[in-house]
């Protein structure tokens, strides 16, 4: 057990069980980004904290961790370091998740999720990113994901989430399918398609300087990938740092001048 206090932050980051091989393994590789580059996956919940909404029959937790634990796999085999912010059905604070990697300045951070609705027919693939330095690797994760599953696109999307928000370094967060929509909770179950998911994460992440057409460009060939166009929901920020996400609805100034207007409305009225 290692242990890092960041004193400007008021928090201790506390890495537990991290094995020495996690760190170091290198295998050959032709790719010439792996030997440079370490990749932080992050699998989204853990512990007490099961993901999703409640009373959703698949844990979020569970899927999140072995698909995690398969692109870890897919990586290594294709020489990249890799580091897990946790490898069993754990509770990590997001603070600490971000400050893991953060940690590295070479370091890109893939964060794993599936989705949830109450309407059961919600479904699709979609993937986050919220600083414009992260923008290709985004693109490139979801154009392999997209490309791959039989769900729907979604889309790239720009959201200020707090992994991605507080991380220094290029960082995307993917939802791989609805766990509340009954088909793509079926694929989810399957381990078959828990590797695909990991392998085409994996692929994107080799193919991210493939990408064209944005500021992340670095290589022009025929395997290029077209820089996605994405949503801008910068707006509805998550500043909760426990582990859920809320999604806040920005209420504009108008509404709530006529709120306050109807609230005198009524309080005149009962006097």
């Amino acid at each position: 057990m290692s242990f890092v206090r960041f004193t400007r932050v008021g928090f201790i980051v506390v890495c537990c069980s991290l094995a020495t091989e996690a760190f170091a393994r290198i295998a050959p590789t032709s790719d010439p980004n792996s030997s440079s580059t370490i990749v932080v996956i992050d699998a989204g919940h853990g512990g007490h904290d099961l993901g999703g909404i409640p009373g959703q029959l698949v844990a979020e937790k569970t899927m999140t961790l072995d698909v995690a634990k398969r692109l870890q796999a897919a990586l290594n085999a294709n020489g990249y370091r890799t580091i897990m912010t946790r490898e069993s059905d754990v509770f990590v604070p997001l603070a600490t998740r971000v400050a893991m990697a953060n940690a590295y300045r070479n370091a890109i951070f893939v964060c794993i999720h599936f989705n949830s609705a109450r309407r059961s027919g919600a479904s699709g693939i979609e993937t986050y990113f919220y600083s414009s330095r992260s923008l290709a690797l985004a693109s490139a994760i979801h154009y392999c994901l997209s490309h791959a599953s039989p769900s729907s696109n979604r889309g790239v999307r720009r959201r200020g989430y707090y992994v991605l928000r507080r991380t220094t370094v290029p960082a995307v967060l993917v939802e791989c399918g609805f766990l509340t929509n009954p088909t793509e909770a079926q694929y989810a179950q399957s381990g078959k398609y828990r590797q695909m998911l990991a392998e085409q994460i994996a692929r994107g992440v080799r193919s991210r300087s493939l990408v064209t057409g944005g500021t992340g460009s670095t290589v022009a060939s025929a395997d290029a990938i077209p820089l996605q166009p994405y949503i801008d929901q910068r707006h509805e920020r998550d500043p909760d740092i426990s582990g859920h996400r809320h999604r806040k609805r920005k209420i504009s100034k108008s509404k709530k001048t006529a709120a306050v207007h109807r609230k005198k409305q009524v309080t005149r009225a009962e006097d």
